[in-house]
């Protein structure tokens, strides 16, 4: 099946897929463009349309076709046409693909035409690419299948399995691969190397990101937090809301919330007073953000029940975005990290106790961390010794950040658990840096092209496919909509 739109985007060949949110816009109804001076040079006569080779590709001479009908034309499109096996094939892969994902299924008839209207454009654009000699050859192609599996924490021959047995030929995946790479360097020749921004449109987008800005707010946070064991009985949870409920009855009595924080709260800024810091509402499951957005600072919210937790959370203060900007100063922090994810095999408890006996070593320096980043850690870092490079503000989860920021520069944190697993992290510097305004220029200007990319993709596949010479096909084999 078409699993590519994922696989590609995480081989990093800049964005690509089978199934992007940049498709060629569907006709309302199918009708050919004018077709060019010259038609193509195609036997379409009704007996060669009814014998088509096993491949789609082309035909055989009318007399070797006997009787049999092995496949026949939907459509041509210049000098190449799309069979009914090859569409019947997308039809089949993408409603597999829908139903999988829960997608509520169009109308067949809907179904066909979109999904041929794309077929024609991507038919196109691999004729346009064949005449301007891009092409992408077998040593290419396997890095870059090499570079999919890796993505997928899998072997070439391990994902070579799962697409056979996802019933996707591996060949046909490899010419998929392919199509995709050739069709992706096109549009990186025709559209990305002509998209121009001016300094103008930079200071245009800079001052309507500020006026938004002064309309956005961010809540300083702390939080303390009463964790739910993992398969906890009704009785155990009863234990634990109680327990919440306490530290809920003494807060309302008027106990300090850093004291309480650190005398009962499971989570790893338990001793720092439960200190999260400054977050954006968006950035926040979304009952946490509809509970703080309504406290005015000092307040904290009700006790809110997660899938493993229960959670008191604090509104320390509240700033507008645009005051959080103006801060000049912002600190980096280069750390690493190791990370056990948890899977039906490895649970939370077990990867925790594990990553406390790497720490231990580390402390009793029986072993260096990126040694054990590169032998332990289920992180793509791995390989790097868990170097993570120079992080800013949220730049990563704030279970993460949170943790990391309050680690001094050489300490070894306890094992931290966020969405991604356990982690062990370790702050290897810090700096103070300005942001300056070259680097506010180029965000801009890099948020500018992305938008330019699209809206330019959306056109040029539409003079791709408005150029192109199309004939639909009924279906007795005989041409229709010329």
């Amino acid at each position: 099946m078409k699993i590519l739109a994922v696989l590609l985007c995480t081989a990093a060949l800049g964005g690509c897929s089978l199934f992007s949110k940049k498709p060629a816009p569907a006709a309302a109804a199918p009708v050919a463009s004018a077709a060019p001076a010259a038609a193509p040079a195609l036997n379409t006569t009704p007996a060669a349309a009814a014998s088509v080779k096993s491949d789609g590709k082309g035909f055989l001479p009318p007399g070797e076709s006997g009787n049999v009908a092995i496949d026949s034309i939907v459509v041509v499109v210049n000098d190449d046409v799309i069979t009914q096996r090859e569409l019947g094939n997308r039809i089949k892969s993408v409603t597999a693909r829908m139903k999988a994902q829960n997608v509520q299924m169009p109308d067949p008839a809907d179904l066909r035409r979109q999904l041929l209207e794309r077929m024609i454009v991507e038919r196109a654009q691999l004729q346009m690419a064949k005449e301007m000699g891009v092409r992408v050859d077998d040593q290419q192609l396997d890095r870059a299948i090499g570079r999919i599996a890796e993505a997928q924490k899998l072997s070439v021959q391990d994902l070579r399995n799962q697409m056979e047995k996802d019933g996707t030929p591996y060949a046909a995946f490899r010419e998929e691969i392919r199509e995709e790479i050739i069709m992706q360097r096109l549009r990186e020749h025709e559209v990305d190397a002509k998209i121009q921004i001016s300094d103008a449109e930079v200071d245009s987008f800079m001052a309507a990101e500020k006026a938004a800005a002064a309309e956005q707010f961010e809540i300083n946070i702390s939080q303390i937090m009463v964790r739910i064991p993992d398969n906890a009985t009704a009785e155990v949870i009863a234990q634990r809301r109680a327990r919440a409920e306490e530290v809920m009855r003494q807060l309302r009595t008027g106990a300090d919330f850093a004291k309480m924080a650190a005398t009962y709260s499971d989570a790893s800024d338990a001793l720092q007073g439960g200190v999260v810091g400054w977050r954006q509402p968006e950035r926040l499951p979304p009952v946490f953000a509809e509970a703080l957005t309504k406290l005015k600072p000092g307040q904290v919210t009700p006790i809110i029940k997660s899938v493993g937790a229960f959670h008191i959370l604090k509104a320390v203060d509240r700033r507008s975005l645009a005051e959080a900007q103006a801060v000049a100063a912002v600190q980096q922090t280069h750390a690493r990290h190791i990370l056990i994810k948890v899977t039906p095999t490895m649970s939370a408890a077990d990867a925790k106790r594990k990553l406390a006996e790497l720490k231990e070593r580390l402390d009793n320096n029986a072993a260096k961390f990126e040694d054990l980043a590169r032998l332990v850690s289920n992180d793509g870092s791995a390989a790097k010794g868990g170097d993570l490079g120079w992080l800013y503000p949220g730049d990563i989860v704030p279970e993460f950040e949170a943790a990391m920021n309050n680690l001094k520069i050489g300490e070894v944190s306890q094992p931290v658990e966020t969405s991604f697993g356990i982690h062990l992290i370790e702050v290897l510097e810090r700096k103070s840096d300005d942001v300056s305004k070259e680097r506010e220029r180029n965000t801009a200007r890099q948020a500018i092209r992305e938008r330019k990319v699209e809206e330019a993709a959306e056109s040029w596949q539409r003079e791709v496919r408005d150029r192109a010479y199309v004939e639909y096909r009924t279906d007795d084999g005989a041409a229709a909509n010329k």
